[in-house]
């Protein structure tokens, strides 16, 4: 349920500069709430109490709140129990805003598979240059897991897939860097559908993956840099290869 400010709270909002009264508005909210001050499911004050804390009308008010809505900041909910939330993530929003420009085709199919080629390549990279004996035994273990789906065949395909991703996600998560990690992830999660849909199990693609798996691990285990990158890139090129070539035969 989202939680209401009580009246007496602190907060560092302060009367809006006149002459740019609009905009100080919008960086006010906006600050509070990417400092912190507003977290994740918060109602921001009322709309009457915004008001008075910023020397505004409410038509001024509401159109700085349309804008923190488009940004994704925040939902503005209609009713009794109505006002301006916090929105719980703004990795959502991104998140369908990419899959919807896949879909009506504003950025291709090819152009995210190049781009997540050039992540993978780039994370792999600083995995091998920063990975410490707990990553590698943590990369390993997820290996071990996905061996035994290879071993399996085709009949855990899924399985597999679900470790390579996990796989992917534990190097991002090397590379200490957020917004690798934040981007890494978006794409991948956007390009999973295609895998589902023009991807089918195939025993020998289960192998040649789970093998290059394996040497991406070995390159990071080794700190041998360049070899990291190259393989992670031979990866997703193979993987992009297969999809491309599927759905030319599909469509």
């Amino acid at each position: 349920m989202p939680k209401n400010p009580k009246m007496d709270k602190q907060t560092t909002f302060r009367a809006a500069r006149q002459s740019r009264i609009f905009q100080d508005v919008v960086d006010q909210i906006q600050e509070a709430i990417l400092t912190g001050e507003f977290k994740p499911g918060d109602m921001l004050p009322s709309e009457r109490d915004m008001k008075e804390m910023f020397k505004t009308s409410r038509g001024t008010l509401r159109e700085a709140l349309r804008v923190l809505e488009q940004k994704g900041l925040i939902e503005i909910r209609l009713g009794v129990n109505g006002g301006a939330m916090v929105k719980a993530s703004m990795t959502e929003s991104l998140n369908e805003s990419l899959g919807l420009m896949l879909r009506y085709r504003k950025i291709s199919l090819n152009h995210l598979h190049e781009f997540r080629g050039d992540i993978e390549g780039i994370v792999t990279a600083k995995a091998a240059e920063k990975a410490n004996k707990k990553d590698i035994e943590n990369l390993k273990d997820i290996l071990k897991q996905a061996k035994k789906h290879v071993e399996n065949g085709i009949g855990q395909w899924q399985e597999f897939l679900n470790m390579d991703k996990k796989f992917h996600q534990a190097i991002a998560n090397i590379s200490a860097n957020s917004i690798y990690i934040f981007i890494h992830n978006m794409i991948h999660d956007n390009i999973q559908p295609y895998y589902d849909k023009f991807l089918p199990p195939d025993d020998k693609r289960l192998k040649e993956n789970y093998q290059d798996l394996c040497d991406i691990l070995e390159s990071i285990e080794n700190k041998n840099i360049e070899k990291a990158r190259d393989h992670a890139q031979k990866h997703i090129h193979r993987f992009n290869k297969y999809m491309t070539d599927q759905s030319l035969v599909v469509m």
